[in-house]
Formats: structure tokens, C-alpha cells, sequence
């Protein structure tokens, strides 16, 4: 019996833009959202962002959409 495995990733930024909350046509609630993350600092060069496209699902996408908006972290 093959075992799943998820990769899991953390990352720590700030949404670029608040929440956008959809439906799919069952009713599953979608979240998008952009986060900004700020690349480690290298002494001598411009501080450097990565922008990463972000989906939540279900109960998860609720939250985000409930108790984050543009600016946080």
C-alpha cells in the first residue's frame, strides 16, 4: 500500500492585495491571494521580493479572507 505525502512550505510576507473569496459551483469556498517575501539581505545589493501566488480551501480559505487584508503579515 503506497503511503501519501504532502510537501508542506511556510512562508512569512505580506498579502500584496486583500483576500479574494469565491465559490466553486458546489459551494467550496476558494481564497486567492499574492504574498510579498522579502529575500534574505545581501550586504551590498538591493533587498530583493519573490511574489507567490497563494490558494486556500474550504474552512482555511474562510479564515484568511476573515482576518487578513492588504499590508499584513
Amino acid at each position: 500500500m503506497a503511503t501519501l505525502q504532502l510537501n508542506e512550505v511556510r512562508l512569512c510576507g505580506r498579502l500584496t492585495a486583500d483576500v479574494e473569496l469565491k465559490q466553486t459551483q458546489n459551494g467550496i469556498a476558494v481564497a486567492t491571494f499574492t504574498l510579498a517575501v522579502n529575500r534574505r539581505a545581501v550586504q551590498g545589493k538591493p533587498q530583493e521580493t519573490d511574489f507567490i501566488n497563494c490558494q486556500a480551501w474550504r474552512g482555511t480559505a474562510e479564515f484568511v479572507s476573515k482576518y487578513f487584508n492588504r499590508g499584513s503579515a
